[in-house]
This record gives structure tokens, C-alpha cells and sequence, in this order.
């Protein structure tokens, strides 16, 4: 919108502002885009111009900026062309972990006038790693009197991928004793378990080796192996019993390295080093291993680094009893995560006009996001500014605000405000964020040139010199810059008989008046 000022006499300039008007449109459709990990830093995803309906004049017109949640930026607009690009090459694993549907949000922002559109870059895995045993032997002691079909579950192997490229099949090196059997889990992992054949005799073969292999389902399939060494046991008849098949326990995030999180529990009926028992992590993930550890005689399962919440909100895990004969018994430990408040609200700046005329109507002055990983109250957030100033915070969508002014500003009565941006969560205790701004207020022609007195009265001897200086009048204009410049001008007389033009004249910039020819009284 153009706003005209009337024109001023003479010297005075005549000024157009323009003010910025966004209108918001929240809602609509989200637009999907699907791209393979891995891709290089500036690879294409999509034509933005041309799934938004829009031109590229319109495009560029409209100030389109892709927006990500905090400050990591995964895509870049190509201006020219509309097409949008990778910032940088992605790796899934790092981005998602093991979830299997990886999905970046993103935001794109048209400023003039404003409107979000919701977005959504789902990060398709690639095959890119093999599966891969944490352990390159796996110990398995058999006692000779097993029957023909008992089932040995095997430890797992590890494959960052996911879905179908992820393990999806055992097999086991040919042997006369086992066959292997690839089963499913509840969480959806597949694991391997030896079954028996043919019964074992120690004293004619006291240890087997066998090959254990783990195939993942790209094409082609990647493999890992990883050794079985199979320890065939005198008579062993009494196999380690858990107190309980789960156990289930709560963790705050911020429990200290070393801290107790749970003490599982087993027993053994048999006597001596067959009723012996130790503990260890069975078919457990790396991640488990590399945070808990267990004691091999208590039983005790500790910290050994600190937790995240917003990282992994809970674990899963199967703890083994064996005995000294060779048998065992397993327990699931299921540990959830609880939140601390232990991130601080974080505010993204999108858009700031830092100067604003003073005669601009609910302008938009400022566009931001905020933003705080915890979850529940500690993840709500809470935005504020300072009372008795002339803007007011409008929420938006998705945790986005617009600052805008509320009300005319006079320039002349203040010229520069200093605002800060409150953030706070509503956890215990609560965190806050700050962030400051300038906004500057831009003079508009509004004040009018004033006199020092309302009237003078100049004294003038007669039959004097000409070009004589005769006395000044001043003025002063509260406004700045070019509309606060003065200039000086004799109007024309209320009686058309004086000559008044052609006794006195002014100077256009002081205001001293001059006689131009001698004055006579008479």
C-alpha cells in the first residue's frame, strides 16, 4: 500500500512509504517429498515453483525461504529455477536411527504476503551397511543329554539399516547335529536359533564349529558371520529360573554414571558349580551395551553413561543366567526414560524489519519460531514481551509468532524501542530464553513548522540604507531529517494596495529580512 503526503512549499520533499502488509494462511495440504540417503550436497528433490501453482517471478516476488525446526537446514531453494536441492549429503542411520520411517520436517515460507506451507522429505535407506555380529565367537555349551529338537537361541546380528535391508535370514554351515531356525521377535528383529538333531556325545566329539551367518534382504544381500563354538557338557539337569520373566523400572534422565537402575534375579536347584550362576546381556542391541552394564555375580545392571530422553525414551533388553554346567535361563528388562527439563526453549529468527514508520497500522515487524526437545510440560512453552509497548506477539502456527505493532507510533515521542523475547517452559524449574531486538521508528511528515512567537514587530528608521537588515523571525519543525528543513517566504499582504514585495525581503533559509529601498515615514 502507498501512502501520499501532501506536497510541502518549495525546499520540502514530498515522501512515499511503503509498508510491508503479510496475511497469514495457516492449514492446507502438506507436500511430500521421498529421496534416497546418501545423495549428494545439492542433488535435485522437486520443483517447488511448480508444486506450489506458482511461477518463478511469483516465486522470487513472494520471498520464498525454506524453514527447518531448529537449526539445522536439510534442503536449499534454487531461486532461479524453483527447484528444490539438498543443503548436504544425509545419512539415515545418523538422522533416524533404527526408526523405520524417517521423515524431516520442514516448513516453506512465501513473506509477501505470508503463508506456511507444511512439508514433509521422507529419507529412504539405502543398503549401505552389513549386518554384523558384536561378538566374532559365540560360546554355547550343550549338555550331552539334550534331546533332538531342543532349540539354542544364538546372539544377533547388529545392521543399521532398515526394513528389508535390514537381517532378514540365518543360515548355519552344514553339520550332522543342527539345523538352524530363523525366528521373529515382538519389537520385529529376527534372531537365530539352533535346533538339535541328532544327539551329542562329548567323549567322542567334546566341541563343534560352525559358521553362523546373518543376510540381510538388499540386492544383493550383505552378510556378516560371526564363529559358534559348541561345548558339549556332562549332565546338567537343572537349568538358572529368573524371579521374574520382566522386569519393568522408570529412569530419570539425569541419574548419575553408576547409578542402580534394577538388580534381576535368578535361581538354580543344582549343587556346586552347576548352581553357580553369572549374569550377562543376551541379544542385546549396541545401544544397551554401550550405555548399561551388569554385574556378572549380583546381578546388578548400573549406568555407565549418562541418559538422554530426547534421545531414546526407553530399553529393551534379555539378561542371561547361566550356571557352571552350561545351562541358562533368560529374563526381559524393559527400562523407561523419564524427562527432565534439561533444555532450554530455542527461538529461530525468520523474518525482522528493524525499521518501521511511525505511521504504520499493525505492521509486521518481527517472524520467529520457538522450540524445546523435552516432552510433556517441560516441552510447553510460553512467549512474552515486555508490558507497555506499543507491539503485540500473535501466535501463529506450529509454534510460530509474528511481532506486530499495535497502534500508530510517534517518532517524535520515542524513536527506538528495545524489546526482548521471553521464552519459558513449563517444566520444574522452569527454563527461559531470551533474545533482543531494535526496532527503529522512521520519521513521517506529520508536524507542521512553528514560529518562536506568534507575532514580531520590527523598528526601522526612515530614509535608510538599502539592503539594510532589518530583524529575523525562526521556526522549528519536530519532524527529522528533510521534513524538519525550514524555509522562509513572505505572503502576500491583506491589503492589495501595500507593496510590501517590493519594501522587504526574506531569506529563504535564516529567516533575516531585508529592506530593499529606504523607507519614508511620511
Amino acid at each position: 500500500m502507498e501512502t501520499q503526503l501532501p506536497k510541502a512549499p518549495q525546499k520540502r520533499q514530498v515522501t512515499a512509504i511503503i509498508i510491508l502488509l503479510l496475511s497469514w494462511e495457516a492449514g492446507g495440504a502438506t507436500i511430500k517429498y521421498s529421496v534416497p540417503e546418501e545423495k549428494d550436497s545439492g542433488s535435485f528433490v522437486a520443483n517447488l515453483a511448480k508444486d506450489l501453482g506458482l511461477d518463478l517471478g511469483e516465486l522470487a516476488m513472494r520471498g520464498a525461504r525454506i524453514l527447518s525446526k531448529g537449526t539445522k537446514q536439510h534442503l536449499q531453494l534454487e531461486q532461479k529455477s524453483g527447484n528444490l536441492l539438498l543443503e548436504e549429503k544425509m545419512d539415515r542411520e545418523e538422522l533416524c536411527g533404527d526408526t523405520e520411517r524417517c521423515i524431516l520436517h520442514f516448513q516453506v515460507l512465501l513473506k509477501n504476503p505470508v503463508q506456511f506451507i507444511q512439508g514433509e522429505l521422507q529419507l529412504q535407506d539405502v543398503n549401505d551397511h552389513a549386518p554384523e555380529f558384536l561378538e566374532k565367537e559365540i560360546f554355547l555349551k550343550i549338555s550331552e543329554s539334550s534331546h533332538p529338537g531342543t532349540a539354542f537361541p544364538l546372539k544377533i546380528a547388529q545392521d543399521l539399516d532398515v526394513g528389508s535391508n535390514t537381517v532378514q535370514n540365518y543360515t548355519i554351515s552344514s553339520n550332522s547335529h543342527f539345523h538352524l531356525f530363523t525366528r521373529n521377535r515382538s519389537d520385529g528383529r529376527k534372531y537365530p536359533e539352533l535346533v538339535l538333531d541328532k544327539e551329542l556325545d562329548r567323549e567322542e566329539e567334546p566341541e563343534l564349529r560352525l559358521t553362523l551367518t546373518a543376510l540381510d534382504g538388499g540386492s544383493p544381500p550383505r552378510a556378516g558371520t560371526s564363529q559358534v563354538i559348541i561345548v558339549v557338557l556332562d549332565i546338567n539337569d537343572n537349568a538358572p529360573e529368573f524371579d521374574q520373566l520382566l522386569y519393568e523400572v522408570q529412569v530419570l534422565e539425569n541419574s548419575p554414571v553408576g547409578s542402580l537402575v534394577i538388580t534381576v534375579s535368578a535361581r538354580d536347584l543344582d549343587a556346586g558349580t552347576h548352581g553357580e550362576l553369572s549374569y550377562s546381556f543376551f541379544q542385546s542391541s549396541n545401544q544397551v551395551i554401550q550405555v548399561f552394564e551388569i554385574n556378572a555375580i549380583t546381578g546388578e545392571i548400573r549406568l555407565k553413561r549418562m541418559l538422554d530422553f530426547e534421545e531414546i525414551q526407553s530399553y529393551r533388553m534379555e539378561i542371561e543366567a547361566s550356571d557352571g554346567g552350561g545351562l541358562s535361563g533368560t529374563c526381559t528388562v524393559v527400562i523407561e526414560v523419564m524427562d527432565v527439563n534439561d533444555n532450554v526453549p530455542e527461538l529461530t529468527m525468520s523474518l525482522l524489519i528493524s525499521d518501521i514508520p511511525e505511521n504504520a497500522l499493525d505492521t509486521v515487524v518481527a517472524i520467529f519460531g520457538i522450540s524445546d526437545p523435552d516432552s510433556g510440560d517441560n516441552g510447553k512453552m510460553m512467549c512474552s514481551i515486555q508490558d507497555h509497548l506499543p507491539f503485540l506477539l500473535k501466535p501463529t502456527v506450529e509454534n510460530f509468532y509474528t511481532l506486530v505493532t499495535e497502534g500508530v507510533l510517534d517518532r517524535e515521542t520515542r524513536s527506538e524501542y528495545n524489546i526482548t523475547i521471553t521464552v519459558t517452559d513449563l517444566g520444574s524449574p522452569r527454563l527461559k530464553t531470551q533474545h533482543n531486538i531494535t526496532v527503529l521508528v522512521s520519521d513521517v511528515n506529520d508536524n507542521a513548522p512553528a514560529f518562536t512567537q506568534t507575532s514580531y514587530t520590527l523598528f526601522v528608521r526612515e530614509n535608510n540604507s538599502p539592503a539594510l537588515h532589518i530583524g529575523s523571525v525562526s521556526a522549528t519543525d519536530r519532524d527529522a531529517g528533510a521534513n524538519a528543513q525550514v524555509t522562509y517566504s513572505l505572503l502576500p499582504p491583506q491589503d492589495p494596495q501595500l507593496p510590501l514585495a517590493s519594501l522587504v525581503s526574506i531569506n529563504a533559509d535564516n529567516g533575516q529580512l531585508f529592506a530593499l529601498r529606504a523607507l519614508d515615514y511620511e
